[in-house]
């Protein structure tokens, strides 16, 4: 069962697919896109057919059948198809990341730390191998067999961070699963702030949270998520102001407030400058293409 078939076959008439399984997405794009904004996840990306590309600060991941995305925090980035057309399709899938499995696994199989270090950055680009693609084919063979889904999904993901630990992005999944590490500490602070974005940032106190000094926290934040602790919460905000609008139907000043604005006018700024559109237009936009493809949105595949 060839995976460009298999998804080919799933994802007709859709874009993004949020499966039956529950991390696992399938996209489609028929023809190259312009960057566009999204949130990324700790996830896996696999391109089977055509070319696409991340755009995390200055750095570009461009990515095909021979290599595979691989993110390890939460960041903002910009998502584009590079390669695709209508008779050819840019054709993929992405893959939650369960780091607690990844810890795990490192505990449990007695790996030994790999030799090389990751390098920086929260993204990177692995080799695209056949272990690597043989559990993937059977993960997508259960959309066809639902009712094993809940029994047999878990462990095929599994086996598929136990791949990625024998890949050669292991040293980047041991970095940001290890307790104690750099990366682990971001990993904590971006948690902090995700469960804290609509309360005033105080860099001393989100730094003690983690255990670092304000300007490590500031020098690895940036190192890793490309943006300050501060921007990476006024992201958030804007963000979450976005799925309030669209989702609850609040107002911009309501959702502003609620997400820890003071100022109105300055939110719209800022969501304008995000999104490229003030909220009502931005948000009237929205509604239209969600109706349009009569599906929510879902988690950006990168």
């Amino acid at each position: 069962m060839r995976l460009v078939d298999v998804i080919g076959r799933w994802t007709v008439g859709k874009e993004d697919w949020p499966t039956p399984i529950e991390n696992l997405l399938l996209f489609r794009r028929e023809s190259p896109t312009q960057p566009c904004s999204c949130k990324v996840e700790p996830s896996l990306v696999l391109v089977v057919q055509g070319a696409k590309q991340l755009l995390v600060g200055d750095s570009a991941y461009a990515y095909d059948p021979e290599r595979f995305l691989i993110n390890s925090l939460d960041i903002p980035a910009s998502s584009q198809a590079l390669e695709a057309s209508p008779e050819k399709p840019c054709l993929g899938l992405g893959l939650k990341l369960d780091l607690r499995v990844v810890a795990d696994l490192i505990a449990q199989s007695g790996l030994p730390p790999p030799r090389q270090r990751a390098c920086e950055g929260s993204s990177a680009l692995g080799t695209v191998t056949s272990a690597l693609l043989e559990p993937f084919t059977r993960l997508l063979a259960l959309l066809d067999e639902p009712a094993a889904i809940p029994v047999l999904a878990p462990l095929i993901e599994r086996e598929i961070h136990y791949r990625l630990l024998m890949s050669d992005q292991a040293a980047r999944l041991w970095q940001i699963a290890s307790v104690g590490s750099q990366s682990q500490r971001i990993a904590r602070a971006i948690e902090w702030l995700r469960a804290n974005y609509a309360q005033p940032l105080r860099i001393d106190e989100l730094a003690a949270h983690v255990q670092m000094s304000p300007s490590n926290l500031h020098h690895h934040f940036r190192q890793l998520t490309a943006m300050s602790p501060l921007q990476y919460q006024k992201w958030l905000r804007l963000h979450e102001a976005r799925h309030l609008m669209l989702n609850e139907r609040l107002d911009a000043a309501s959702a502003a407030f609620q997400v820890g604005y003071e100022s109105p006018s300055q939110f719209s700024r800022e969501y304008s400058r995000l999104f490229g559109a003030p909220p009502k237009r931005d948000i009237e936009g929205l509604r239209r293409r969600t109706d349009d493809a009569n599906a929510p949105l879902v988690w950006a595949s990168a």
